[in-house]
């Protein structure tokens, strides 16, 4: 008789507490993760925004100094994921520098820009 009083075990209580404690934290990782997936996707879209902008920098970097126009210019570039990247890019000229401000702007829900500046001597 003393050992079916004195068996060890959990209760029903016990069981349903954890059940309680596990579901909560199973739907605070759940909502971290929607968090992550977007993190990520606009990590690869920054990061292929700036590798168009850089591209474009490259392209005026091999040209010859005198080449490089002082026009402003535009084109619109898409990504692997199908979006649209539109690039704006001026050259202004002082001296023996010319100076590139190169912007990329795309819209993924919200709208982005990215801005780089390149001097180039002669």
């Amino acid at each position: 008789m003393d050992r079916c009083t004195t068996s060890s075990g959990f209760t029903l209580i016990e069981i349903l507490a954890s059940l309680v404690i596990l579901s909560i934290s199973l739907l605070a990782m759940a909502g971290l993760m929607v968090t992550t997936t977007k993190n990520t996707s606009f990590g690869g879209r920054m990061t292929e925004a700036a590798t168009f902008a850089q591209d474009r920098l490259e392209e005026f970097k091999a040209m010859r100094w005198q080449d490089i126009p002082l026009v402003p210019g535009s084109d619109l570039k898409t990504g692997s994921t199908g979006i649209n990247y539109g690039r704006n890019w001026s050259v202004v000229s002082s001296g023996n520098l010319k100076t590139i401000t190169l912007t990329i702007n795309w819209n993924d829900q919200t709208d982005h820009r990215v801005t780089l500046l390149s001097v180039i001597s002669q």
